[in-house]
């Protein structure tokens, strides 16, 4: 009797060993990335560029950087005295993107005495379109991380997939599930990698595109309004 009881209690203290449950192994970040397989080095080195690139735009990228009103007034002043050379030399020790512009025309207007307002114009106004297209050539490199990210999310995704169908395909029946799921992790991981870049980098894409719209609108009106007064200066002294 005591060998039965002995043997009940062993039954009993295994069979309450095996229904108890087991708590899942905690998965790091870190084990989350590295299941991505080597799609993800690229993915990694996207991200940061594309950080690189939006903390450089939020510096450089404002309003300060094309016009500003310490300029406008000193510029203006020069223009009522005539003083185009003056105006030459206070444009080329600012940084703005109008004192680039007038740099631009007035050199043209100091080095050609025969030159007219309205050549003077056409060199402001090349600057400016040259000013805008370098701008938008800047911010495109945001376009073109939002648009390449989710298509290496996509090419990990069909690596993980082929992965996983040769797993399917091998006879190999011990380790099938273990590597079957390595490649399923692989496709998704990959995949969510991808649009979690390429999401919040359109977004960003999408911001700057409309600051550089309002810079552009800046430099248009600060240097229509600098030409203006320009060719009223001009009117008078021919007038005079």
């Amino acid at each position: 009797m005591k060998f039965y009881a002995t043997a009940i209690a062993l039954l009993a203290s295994v069979m309450s060993s095996q229904a108890a449950p087991q708590e899942p192994a905690e998965t790091t970040l870190w084990q989350v990335l590295v299941s991505g397989g080597p799609v993800m080095y690229p993915l990694a080195g996207l991200s940061i560029l594309a950080l690189m690139l939006i903390v450089a735009y939020t510096f450089s990228m404002r309003r300060g950087s094309v016009v500003s009103g310490r300029y406008m007034q000193a510029a203006e002043a020069l223009i009522r005295k005539k003083d185009y050379l003056g105006l030459l030399s206070l444009s080329s020790r600012h940084g703005q993107a109008i004192a680039g512009v007038m740099e631009r025309s007035m050199n043209f207007l100091t080095q050609n005495s025969n030159a007219s307002l309205a050549e003077a114009r056409e060199i402001a106004q090349a600057e400016g379109v040259r000013l805008a297209g370098l701008w938008n050539q800047r911010i495109s490199y945001l376009a073109d991380i939002g648009s390449i990210a989710p298509m290496l999310g996509l090419f990990g995704t069909v690596l993980g997939m082929i992965k996983s169908f040769s797993v399917v395909a091998s006879d190999i029946a011990a380790s099938r599930p273990m590597m079957l799921a390595d490649g399923v992790a692989e496709a998704l991981v990959t995949t969510a990698a991808g649009l979690m870049i390429g999401i919040p980098v359109m977004a960003a894409y999408a911001f700057f595109r409309g600051r550089v719209q309002s810079m552009v609108s800046d430099l248009e009106a600060a240097s229509t309004i600098l030409m203006a007064q320009l060719g009223a200066g001009q009117s008078d002294s021919s007038k005079n």
